[in-house]
């Protein structure tokens, strides 16, 4: 029986700006911009450099202070494979 893989976020290093490089424990390696993402609400907090690059792993994906976390498969899909 195959059991689906969590998908997780294994590193993840700053590159520029607002954009992170993400590896993911499905070998995929991609860079995340989150200029966009960083527009509303509790999020604009990323537009702080300070804040943006103070941020940490937990378990499963990239997380800032405890407040602002994204889902892994979210961030696979909002990310390139080229900056």
């Amino acid at each position: 029986m195959n059991t689906p893989l969590i998908l997780k976020i294994t590193d993840a290093r700053y590159e520029h700006d607002l954009v992170l490089r993400l590896t993911f424990n499905n070998g995929e390696v991609k860079f995340c911009d989150f200029l966009p993402l960083a527009q509303k609400g509790i999020c604009t907090k990323l537009q702080n450099m300070e804040y943006f690059r103070n941020f940490r792993l937990d378990p499963f994906t990239v997380d800032w202070n405890n407040e602002i976390g994204f889902a892994p498969e979210f961030l696979l899909q909002h990310s390139q494979t080229t900056i």
